[in-house]
Order: structure tokens, then sequence, then C-alpha cells
């Protein structure tokens, strides 16, 4: 990639809102070359007055690849890894903006190394919620962590949903790590107000054959049509291997009722 165009990338990165896809075309475009040239151009960012700059910066740094040619059938090979995790947690130190924050902690979660786990546990008490859904999101790259099971337990009582769906995603299905207050906690959040938050929590109890969640499986299954996570829940008890493609909802409930003896 050539100056002018890494220039006019960056640049692009700043229109509209955090959240605008304009911004985040750029940013991706930018992960994708990996050079040392965009990585030192987003490091400089890393200490700009402007909190966009900042959080831009280190959205470009957690994902930078090594460039590769289109439909390259293999993982991507991330670069500058330890290099942008040291940036990354000195910024951190003394940074107050909540978007800044919320970009960063979900950095950490992408370059996938455990010391960050306490860094990222020091902000689940954090009064912007999309602060803590950030912690949510990034302690599900360590969901088999100690730690991060601790962080994640609590944050499925957290007075936002979201914040609480990913708390809950992340300890019951990214996670495999089993426990009875794992379970216990996957099991409250079956009543939580929150439908996502509901089936999140049969998907990881179904994962751990828990069979508390069949009158609530069984009620997901009364549609007309399969939602995916109540399918997937299915699955997992069921030891559906791979998951059928057509059933009904019907089907799923005939084949929970003779394996585990329910009535209808």
């Amino acid at each position: 990639m050539d100056f002018e165009k890494m220039q006019n990338l960056f640049a692009q990165t700043r229109l509209g809102n955090y959240d605008d896809e304009v911004g985040w075309a750029a940013v991706s475009e930018l992960r994708m070359d990996g050079s040392r040239e965009i990585f030192e151009y987003a490091a400089g960012w890393c200490h700009a007055e402007e909190p966009l700059k900042r959080a831009r910066a280190v959205a470009i740094l957690c994902q930078l690849r090594r460039a590769q040619p289109p439909d390259t059938p293999h993982w991507p090979e991330w670069v500058f890894r330890d290099e942008s995790y040291e940036l990354i947690t000195n910024m951190l130190t003394g940074e107050q903006s909540p978007l800044v924050l919320d970009s960063a902690i979900c950095a950490l979660g992408h370059l996938n190394n455990p010391q960050a786990i306490p860094i990222i546990l020091g902000y689940q008490g954090h009064p912007d919620r999309d602060v803590r859904f950030a912690v949510a999101v990034a302690l599900g790259s360590f969901p088999n962590d100690p730690r991060s099971i601790s962080g994640l337990l609590k944050l499925t009582t957290d007075p936002c949903s979201e914040v609480r769906d990913w708390a809950v995603f992340g300890l019951g299905v990214q996670g495999d790590s089993d426990s009875p207050e794992i379970r216990e906690a996957l099991f409250r959040c079956l009543n939580d107000p929150n439908v996502d938050v509901r089936e999140e929590a049969a998907v990881g109890l179904g994962k751990r054959h828990d069979l508390r969640v069949l009158p609530t499986l069984r009620a997901m299954l009364d549609g007309p049509k399969v939602r995916y996570r109540a399918g997937e829940a299915a699955d997992a008890l069921l030891e559906l291997h791979p998951a059928p493609k057509d059933w009904t909802p019907a089907d799923y409930k005939a084949a929970l009722g003779a394996k585990f003896n329910l009535e209808d």
C-alpha cells in the first residue's frame, strides 16, 4: 500500500461516528495490510488528543495481519502482536474516555494474550455500559481461564441486557468449563427478561447435558420455525453431529421426548 492511500484510509477512519460503516471499512482495509508503516502510523495515533484517533489506533493494531492474496485458504498471519500489546496496555494507564476504553479492552481480547485478563477485569464495574460490554466480549477470548470465568459470572447479573448476553455466551457457549457455579448461573439466566440471554443460557446448559433446561427448551420449540440457538441447545442434548438441516420444532420435540422419556 502506498503512503498516500494509507493516509487517506487513516483519514477515512475519522469520518462519522465510531460505529459508522465507512470508518470501519477503512479500519478493515488497513488491518489487512499489516505493514510496518501502518503499524507505526497507528502507534502514533495512540498518543493523539482526539479520542476517536486513539480508539481507531488500537482497533487497527490489534488485528494487523500480513498481506495475502485474496481468498487465501488459511488463517491470517498476525503481526506486531507483542508490540501492539505493550502500546495498548501502556495507553490504558490514565485513559478516561469510555470510547477509547471500549476499543482498547476489545483490542486486548483480540490480541489473545492472557496477561491482559487482570487488566480487563479492572473495568468490569465501570459505570459505562459500553465499557462493561467490551469487558464481556474480551473475556470471551479466554473463556476457560478461571479468572475470566469469575468475571463472566459476575457480568451475568449486569443491569445491561447486552452485557449479560455476551457474558452468558462467553461462559456457557464459548467456554467448555463446567462447575456447579457455572450451571447455576446458566440455570438462573433461563428466566432472564431478555430472550437472547435465555437462549444462550439454554445452549450452555445443553452443552453440559443439564436436563433442567428441558422444560424451557421445549417451550422455545413451540414456534413454527426452529430458532437457531434453540436448535443448537437441542443438538447438544441429543448429541447430533452434524446437526440436522431440515428438522422442524416438532422433530426436535419428538426426539427429546423419546431420548428423555418425556410426555407431551
